[in-house]
């Protein structure tokens, strides 16, 4: 199969993360998966929210993909609420949706954080590699990158070039 999906975790369809998401996903031919455009509520330990796009929109994603990008801004140290409720969401698939959550095994998942500097702070990508390794998903590896005056500086395509061939290598 090897295709691969970038999944989206903004507030923001149109902003910085949509920029780089965009400038990586047409290079490539990756497809986009925009969180802000679904409705997935937080995790319930009762499961009262099993009617959102939540399970349909993972077993597709399962289903469909091999190699799941996270791409998120930086929010207060952190990767975005919308992604993190996301994130929150998978224990359905640990609890509920066993079969579909075991299909997650062997699949690989990397990510790319966004922010407006050059600045991350250490261990950001921490709560990714941890779920994958716990998950049975291979980790490819994380890069940062910023928007500068509305628009992708070059230092910052030739990291996303650079990372889009280390995932095509791996593959």
């Amino acid at each position: 199969m090897n295709k691969t999906v970038i999944i989206q975790g903004s507030s923001r369809s149109e902003g910085d993360t949509s920029k780089i998401v965009n400038y990586l996903a047409s290079k490539n031919h990756f497809d986009v998966i925009d969180l802000n455009t679904k409705t997935i509520g937080h995790y319930d330990y009762d499961y009262k929210n099993e009617d959102d796009d939540f399970i349909d929109l993972i077993t597709n994603i399962i289903n469909t993909y091999d190699t799941i990008i996270f791409a998120t801004p930086v929010y207060w140290y952190s990767m975005s609420g919308l992604l993190k409720v996301f994130f929150d969401r998978i224990s359905d698939l640990i609890r509920v949706h066993k079969n579909t959550g075991r299909k997650l095994r062997g699949k690989n998942m990397a990510m790319i954080s966004i922010n407006n500097h050059d600045d991350l702070v250490e261990g950001f990508n921490m709560p990714f590699v941890q779920s994958a390794k716990y998950l049975g998903m291979h980790y490819l590896g994380d890069i940062h990158t910023y928007v500068e005056d509305n628009r992708i500086p070059d230092v910052i395509k030739k990291r996303i070039d650079d990372f889009a061939k280390h995932i095509k290598e791996v593959l």
